[in-house]
């Protein structure tokens, strides 16, 4: 054979094979070498909240920070034309005077019912609730206008709380021995929990608003409250005697819940949801009242048996300073400006509120108010909703 002939041959029969060789890849007969594998469709993916938190309770906007909401003058809508002012109840006087925190000054003093004991946000943020402890009464203040409107009757208001998703108020009815989930606009009662020990008082809720602790003064007892049942689910005795726990304030990560003991002078510190034994930690005399910074890196710590306020670091758990007010004082409840340089706090047995830079610890201002100043509240203040006390807000 030619050779050219031969070559031609040979590159032929290579070309059947390799055609016949892609042939068998092909089972249903068809090309296999043009066949692209088609992928299947993608699943829609559900999106869940990264903390499953109290049905109708506005969404988590920071799991590792319950007080994302609470950043330097980050007012809601419904505040944000609301003058500045600083509301200051006045137990033995039976009034609320009104302070300037831009001058200082004393500019009203309000009428209410029989020993007021805090001011308290709504959950709506649109009203102030002044807690008539002996008087058995509400008092509405409208903060556009800073004026008291007509009281409403409701017994044994000593502290009021709203649950996260708005849908009560929790009155703390201290001498009643009583919870007392209300509704949050008229305060008709809706359910009533009692409790077995003495002097509730203070508390604060769960990153996922499911529960909430409170503090007994007077028996120096912890409960743990199931929020949606409406029911204590744990109790525990605080492990010093004759302890006192006042204020309450959760960590910014949710894990940790911190309780002011007047009696033992200084922080129960505690597990939330374990509810375990608390560990303690030594502030100063009188530990009363528990303010975080807006930054949430901080906690201002009143002690009221002392003129001095521990500033605690949370990142640390640990003190880091300690500020004196100058000539004493007895600092107890109040709040933080919103733009979070002044922490201002009432002067419960010197009838005098102090303003203090939160930069500095240094006092700016000494304010001559009623007689038995106690719960004074800022406002208004950064945040989406109140959950109640002196301005709790998430």
């Amino acid at each position: 054979m030619h050779p050219n002939l031969v070559k031609r041959t040979l590159l032929t029969g290579a070309a059947l094979a390799v055609l016949a060789a892609c042939g068998a890849g092909a089972k249903d007969g068809s090309d296999g070498a043009t066949r692209a594998a088609v992928p299947a469709p993608a699943k829609k993916a559900v999106k869940r909240p990264v903390v499953d938190g109290l049905p109708g309770m506005p969404p988590v906007l920071d799991p590792k920070d319950v007080y994302a909401a609470d950043r330097p003058n980050r007012l809601s809508p419904v505040v944000r034309d609301f003058p500045s002012r600083v509301y200051v109840p006045n137990t033995e006087s039976d009034t609320v005077s009104v302070i300037d925190p831009q001058t200082y000054q004393v500019i009203d003093t309000l009428r209410v019912g029989r020993q007021p004991q805090h001011v308290v946000p709504s959950w709506d943020l649109k009203t102030l609730w002044v807690n008539n402890d002996r008087g058995n009464t509400l008092t509405p203040i409208d903060p556009r206008t800073g004026k008291a409107g007509k009281s409403v009757e409701v017994h044994d208001p000593y502290n009021l709380y709203f649950t996260p998703d708005g849908k009560y108020a929790v009155v703390m009815a201290s001498l009643d021995r009583e919870l007392v989930f209300r509704d949050p606009h008229t305060m008709k009662r809706i359910k009533t929990e009692p409790v077995t020990c003495y002097g509730v008082n203070h508390a604060d809720f769960s990153l996922d608003g499911r529960y909430f602790i409170v503090s007994c003064e007077f028996s120096g007892e912890l409960l743990k409250v199931d929020t949606e049942k409406m029911k204590v689910v744990a109790q525990q005795k605080l492990p010093f005697h004759g302890a006192m726990p006042q204020d309450v304030k959760v960590s910014p990560d949710g894990k940790r819940f911190y309780v002011a003991d007047m009696k033992a002078d200084g922080m129960w510190i505690v597990d939330g949801d374990t509810f375990g034994t608390p560990r303690f930690l030594h502030t100063g005399k009188g530990c009363h009242g528990l303010y975080v910074s807006r930054d949430s890196h901080e906690m201002y710590v009143s002690n009221r048996g002392e003129g001095t306020v521990s500033v605690f670091d949370f990142r640390a758990g640990a003190l880091t300073k300690k500020w004196s007010l100058p000539q004493g004082g007895s600092p107890d409840m109040g709040g933080v400006s919103a733009d979070g340089k002044v922490l201002w706090l009432s002067g419960r047995y010197n009838s005098e509120v102090y303003a203090i830079d939160t930069g500095t610890g240094r006092q700016l201002a000494r304010i001559k108010v009623g007689s038995g100043p106690h719960g004074l509240a800022v406002y208004p203040q950064p945040g989406r909703y109140s959950l109640g006390h002196t301005g709790v807000f998430r």
